[in-house]
């Protein structure tokens, strides 16, 4: 019998499903979802259009019809990269395809792919939307009378199509008829004052005519019509931007980011206006979300330029300016902006071929020449430099800045007193300019003019006695001066004057410094930093103070204090991530670094070190990846791209590592490092003529240089012709005497059979460097060679006790108590072993003490370890082929033995390998 619960249970459910079926009854259809939506967007109510065609779409997933109308709303918000999809989605499912391509092609010049735009709408069928659509791509391509036969094949079929009369009133623009492009304009509008495309336009027409308030008049129109109309709201920021109006913008972006929180221009916008407003980490984080989402956006690539570029990102800037001048290779400003990254970055001839086009008398404006004048200053050509900034200063004779500039070349030529007149002037020219009268003061105090640097220090203090930056000057000629009581006065009155401004403070605390009192020097920057708790400047400058007493954990410390502040910042990061690998804490350096690499994954520097971390955690193909990232980052760094050949090798790719050094060389032919490398690679592969090539390269390349003649040497000595080798040494030992060309002579005379001398020329050295301890372990090493283990121990002894932790030292010594049946070997082998126990000659020696100590298993383990780790190094297969016979296992002595045998037999062991083989072949 049924309960009463369950009576119940079952009078619920039966008015749910009621309930339920009579809802069903009520929900509009898809049909009607759509038919709403479209009401909707025409009374501009976006956003409710959108939530309705997303419903309509959950109650019919295959309609080409929602999905077409999904694409046009989504372009009246601005979310291009969506629209894109949804128009691909209605032409899939079969929608009429001039429509379906009109929205496609609007989508994609919104998002810059002009081009793009043109090949995937290419067939279409012939229709006044798709052919304006078109046209719009064709103007944006500079393709004036394409974009024309468009707009006017539109209008022949539709006479009054407001696209294509808006499209040309934009081309009349271009050509410079604004007169024609209002007449356009209030063609559509008559016919329709509420048409939103024209009343964009004609808003544009007006502020480029610089009627700003009417512009904004135009632009409240379409919010009338259309409050959701996103880029209404941001040509509004647009003007507002350019008006200084900065909260108005942020205003009427914030509007816009609320009706379209997906849009490329919203996104755009944004950074500019953090451009604008000096806040470029807040626009490059916006850029790289809108370039991940668009990375042909050329518009926002031109901007993330200037955003690094104002960071100091240079390489990153550059990269930027050369992807959207190949698509604008007439862009000046772009070029510009190149060149001043490649000046930033210290590519000062590049910068100059870069300006080279727009030099010439011509197009050449004060900017280009002041640039090129940099260029030339930085790479020192001092009197082009000063040619240049001369020509500049004739086309813009009121600019300190280049006054400025053609003072600092003159004062590079020497001309110092022409130098000096030309920094007056500009200081002159500009009073309030504190470049000029920084660079002015800076170059007489060079000049030990110290009166005439206060002098112009004091005619700021006249101009600006409210700024800090007069007084901070002040105070340091002051200093120069030995005039300290007045120039702590002096930065005391700029820290008084801006409580925040750091270069007083450093001023007081470099004071201090001087005088010799560092717990005051200290106290100045806590002090600014009690006074100002997120100057990661302050901060900073107390870890350097740290650092002045070697105490890492205040260094520490104070690093992530400033790390804290902005825990997203680049700079800190990178320093305190450079702090722990400096004091081996490589897990939060990997960890730091990775966390840093979310929001900067294309900085060189976190990249460096990642790489660094990941090595010293001992992922070397992780710090391999990173590398190859920088790389790719930097691609014109020598060094960069010399670590990827560095980590090739260490992981024994040959192949990859030598074109890696070939790249390097192609980047810069004299780079050392990578001469060596590649030399030692073709002697490794038998090739020591291609070595000795770049050795008389390098010979050529610096005639007065030891690093030729020493690898020349080296190469001459792998292939046993010491005698030659010697003569190499010696010529480089003439340029540079250093311990490392003394200790290869005397190998090179050992190998000429010249031992005497050798000796002489040995000792010789040390008694003129008693405390070069290198050069004290090799003579053991000799001594070692020559069966002298009791003089060898005696001077190994002695090293060892100022290097405790050097392995080769105690590794040597160890052998040599070995031969002396000395029962420290074994000890010394450990020690050796446990600071470095994944050195194969370490492990083959405490192996070979074990084996006489009778603990072959260990020695075997050992043994083993360092033939995986080093298998070409014979001495280590003989000592495994002797403990494998001792051991019993004759079979697997006598297969080392043979492979021995067939191999190369020149090593100290050889008769010990022939004797053992032939006792094991007797049955011994």
């Amino acid at each position: 019998m049924p309960t009463r619960s369950s009576a119940v249970l079952r009078t619920v459910l039966v008015v749910a499903a009621v309930a339920t079926s009579l809802a069903a009854c009520d929900r509009p259809t898809a049909a009607q979802q759509r038919a709403q939506a479209v009401q909707m967007r025409s009374q501009g109510d976006f956003k409710g259009a959108l939530f309705n065609l997303k419903n309509a779409l959950d109650a019919e997933p295959s309609s080409a019809e929602t999905r077409y109308l999904l694409a046009r709303t989504y372009l009246d918000l601005g979310d291009s990269t969506t629209a894109e999809k949804e128009a691909r989605q209605a032409l899939d499912r079969g929608y009429a395809r001039g429509p379906a391509l009109a929205a496609l092609a609007a989508a994609l010049v919104m998002e810059g792919q002009h081009q793009k735009a043109l090949e995937d709408t290419k067939g279409g069928p012939d229709e006044p939307l798709l052919a304006a659509a078109r046209g719009d791509a064709w103007l944006a391509l500079g393709r004036n009378d394409e974009a024309r036969a468009a707009y006017e094949h539109a209008l022949a079929r539709h006479p009054d199509d407001p696209a294509a009369l808006v499209g040309l009133g934009r081309l009349a623009i271009v050509e410079g008829h604004a007169d024609v492009a209002h007449g356009y304009a209030d063609r559509v509008l008559a016919r329709d004052p509420r048409n939103l495309d024209a009343l964009m336009f004609k808003a544009d027409l007006v502020r480029a005519g610089e009627h700003p308030d009417d512009a904004l008049a135009l632009y409240d129109r379409v919010l009338a019509v259309s409050p959701q109309h996103r880029t209404a709201h941001v040509e509004k920021a647009y003007l507002a931007i350019g008006l200084h109006r900065m909260d108005l913008a942020q205003a009427e972006l914030d509007l816009a980011a609320k009706g379209a929180p997906g849009s490329l221009l919203v996104g755009y916008t944004q950074a500019l206006l953090d451009y604008s407003t000096d806040k470029p980490d807040a626009a490059r984080d916006v850029l790289y979300k809108v370039l991940k989402a668009v990375p042909d956006h050329m518009p926002s690539v031109l901007l993330a330029g200037a955003v690094n570029l104002r960071l100091g990102s240079y390489y990153q800037s550059e990269q930027y300016f050369r992807r959207y001048l190949e698509r604008n290779p007439a862009n000046v400003y772009a070029r510009k902006m190149l060149a001043q990254a490649l000046i930033g970055s210290g590519h000062a001839d590049e910068a100059r071929t870069v300006l080279e086009p727009i030099l010439d008398a011509r197009q050449a404006d004060a900017q280009v020449l002041g640039l090129a004048a940099d260029a030339n200053l930085q790479a020192r050509r001092f009197g082009q430099a000063a040619e240049l900034f001369a020509r500049a200063t004739a086309l813009d004779a009121t600019s300190a800045s280049l006054r400025t500039g053609l003072g600092l070349s003159r004062l590079g030529e020497g001309a110092t007193d022409d130098a000096v007149r030309q920094l007056q002037a500009a200081t002159t020219l500009n009073k309030n300019a504190p470049e000029a009268t920084e660079a002015l003061v800076q170059a007489n105090l060079r000049l030990g003019r110290r009166d005439a640097a206060l002098d112009a220090a004091l005619a700021l203090e006249r101009a600006q006695p409210d700024k800090p930056l007069a007084h901070a000057l002040k105070g340091q000629v002051l200093a120069a001066q030995g005039k300290l009581d007045a120039s702590r006065a002096s930065f005391a009155r700029a820290l008084q004057l801006d409580p925040a401004y750091y270069r007083a403070a450093a001023g007081l605390s470099q004071l201090a410094l001087d005088a010799r009192q560092p717990a005051q020097a200290r106290q100045v920057l806590v002090d600014f930093l009690g006074r100002n708790k997120t100057s990661v400047d302050a901060m900073a400058g107390l870890a350097a103070l740290a650092d002045r007493t070697h105490d890492a954990a205040q260094v520490t410390h104070w690093l992530e204090q400033a790390a804290a502040v902005d825990p997203h910042a680049i700079g800190p990061g990178v320093e305190l991530c450079a702090q722990y690998l400096r004091t081996r804490q490589t897990d939060k350096a990997l960890e730091l670094a990775r966390r840093l690499q979310v929001s900067h994954p294309e900085d060189p520097d976190l990249l460096d070190l990642l790489g660094k971390a990941q090595l010293a955690g001992g992922d070397l193909p992780a710090a391999l990846e990173s590398y190859k990232q920088l790389a790719q980052a930097l691609p014109r760094s020598a060094p960069a791209r010399m670590q990827v050949a560095a980590l090739r090798l260490m992981s024994n790719n040959t192949t990859q590592a030598e074109d890696d050094l070939k790249s390097v060389l192609a980047i810069q032919p004299d780079f050392p490092s990578a001469q060596l490398e590649l030399a030692a690679l073709y002697v490794r592969k038998g090739s020591p003529d291609l070595a000795l090539m770049i050795a008389d390269r390098m010979q050529r390349q610096h005639p007065q240089g030891a690093a030729g003649f020493q690898l020349q040497g080296d190469i001459l000595m792998a292939k046993h012709q010491p005698v030659p080798a010697l003569a190499a040494f010696e010529r480089a030992y003439g340029f540079h005497a250093t311990n490392e060309l003394a200790i290869k002579i005397d190998n090179a005379l050992r190998e000429a059979g010249r031992v005497a001398d050798a000796e002489a020329r040995l000792t010789k050295w040390l008694a003129a460097h008693p405390d070069d301890l290198r050069a004290q372990a090799y003579r053991a090493q000799t001594w070692i060679g020559a069966g002298d283990y009791k003089r060898a121990a005696a001077q190994l002894e002695a090293v060892a006790r100022r290097q405790p932790d050097n392995v080769a030292v105690l590794n040597n010594l160890a052998l040599s108590y070995q031969a002396l049946g000395d029962a420290r070997a074994q000890a010394t082998a450990e020690a050796a072993l446990k600071q470095a126990p994944k050195r194969p000659d370490v492990m083959d020696t405490l192996a070979w003490i074990l084996v006489g100590k009778g603990d072959a298993a260990r020695a075997l383990t050992l043994l083993r370890e360092a033939h995986a780790l080093a298998p070409k190094a014979r001495d280590i297969r003989y000592h495994l082929a002797a403990t494998l016979a001792a051991s019993g296992d004759k079979d697997g002595a006598r297969k080392e033995l043979d492979s021995l045998l067939a191999g190369d037999m020149r090593f100290a062991q050889a008769d010990d390998v022939r004797k053992l083989s032939a006792r094991l072949k007797a049955g011994g």
